[in-house]
């Protein structure tokens, strides 16, 4: 697989030094967390710093595939999060009235390897699993970074509460709007993408989970249901609106947009408490080729944010703690670490980026005449060449067997 063996191409150079002894990240989230997991891994100390006050994760589910599981099961994690979640097998595109967009694709045909999984879980289980892998003691809730100051021997974490933290290398992993990226690279705002999103999380057991992946397009509209285990359907709409909208009744929103279409999608709104639906505007940022100056390194959503209409960014993520602990390990120079790792990751990462943005611009077509191309080109497309995308995209091998 192209991720492992960019990866590996920061492994250890024979010798059991680092480029650091000591680490601070910026960020609790998934990368951050998933960083201080493998830099511990390699005996690096690791303190991480989070803004918020506690981790809120309700509302959300991801789907994690086979790139991200088998990043986490490198780092021993496997197991806890296949049982954190519900193992995904194929996936289709719908219309309104629930007729597949072309052919259902399976991801056994994707990769070689037979142990590839695609896990959908939600959010909080996977924090409750990298939350205990990373161990107490490490993360700092409520301390807000707003800056660094860097030397010659060391990078100072400065705090929103005036608290200066030293360290040798700070990462900063807090996210699209991170404080970190806006010192190290300054380039404003993200750009809002155009369309706005509804997610939720349907309480167990009351509507029936689907068999597979589904996400139905419409004019300048989405809908996506997935299995999260445990009785529970994470969904997600999405509409093209304005950036900054507001809804005083969400489920009265999406029912006027959604209500009409396919079963379970009406039942599964209804299902959901209001107060437990989350909108938000769905947005990104242009690609960066240096995500490193001196001490300070940006990770996941801080270096590359997508949106997320290829279910990659935790994924992403992961990759790049994996890569850059690998690389930290294998080299004595902490430049020649840093750029090594982007050497592994920028390009792919990148590539990520503009193919989200690219289907999240056809998927949300709301003329009716580009729309019903676009869903013809769908319906014929045959699911090789569907899967030939997958790989090309992925990385993964060309060998796939054919189940």
């Amino acid at each position: 697989m192209r991720a492992r063996a960019l990866a590996r191409s920061c492994g250890p150079r024979g010798d059991a030094l680092s480029a650091v002894a000591d680490v601070i990240i910026a960020g609790a989230g998934i990368g951050g967390l998933t960083t201080a997991i493998a830099l511990a891994r390699t005996g690096i100390r690791v303190r991480v710093l989070e803004r918020a006050s506690e981790l809120r994760t309700a509302g959300a589910g991801l789907a994690l595939q086979p790139n991200a599981v088998a990043a986490l099961t490198e780092l021993g994690l496997g197991p806890a999060i296949i049982a954190a979640g519900s193992a995904l097998s194929r996936a289709a595109i719908l219309n309104r009235s629930g007729r597949r967009l072309g052919p259902e694709t399976r991801f056994s045909r994707i990769f070689n390897d037979p142990t590839a999984r695609t896990v959908a879980v939600h959010r909080a289980r996977l924090h409750e699993v990298l939350l205990d892998a990373v161990g107490e003691g490490v993360v700092r809730m409520g301390v807000r970074i707003t800056g660094f100051e860097q030397g010659t021997d060391g990078v100072t974490a400065v705090c929103g509460s005036g608290e200066r933290i030293g360290t040798e290398l700070l990462i900063g992993a807090d996210g699209v709007h991170s404080a970190v990226r806006a010192q190290l690279v300054g380039d404003g705002p993200p750009r809002y993408a155009g369309y706005t999103s509804w997610r939720g999380i349907t309480p167990p057991g009351q509507v029936r989970p689907p068999d597979r992946v589904t996400e139905t397009w419409g004019h300048g509209e989405r809908f996506g249901l997935v299995d999260i285990g445990f009785g529970e359907i994470y969904w997600f709409a999405v509409a093209n609106a304005p950036p900054g909208g507001t809804d005083r009744d969400a489920r009265a929103e999406l029912l006027a947009r959604f209500g009409g279409w396919h079963d379970p999608i009406r039942m599964v709104i209804d299902a959901t408490p209001t107060d437990r639906i989350i909108r938000t505007d769905i947005v990104d940022r242009e690609p960066i080729t240096s995500w490193h100056e001196g001490r300070v390194a940006l990770l996941g959503d801080a270096a590359h944010p997508m949106t997320p209409n290829l279910g990659q960014g935790a994924g992403q993520a992961i990759e790049d703690a994996r890569s850059l602990a690998q690389c930290l390990a294998g080299r004595r120079s902490l430049e020649e670490a840093l750029r090594a790792y982007e050497t592994a990751r920028v390009a792919r990462a990148n590539g990520f980026v503009l193919a989200s943005r690219q289907f999240g611009a056809v998927s949300q077509w709301s003329h009716p005449v580009k729309a019903w191309t676009r869903d013809l080109a769908m319906r014929l497309t045959p699911e090789r060449a569907l899967i030939a995308q997958a790989r090309k995209l992925l990385g993964a091998s060309p060998h796939a067997a054919a189940r």
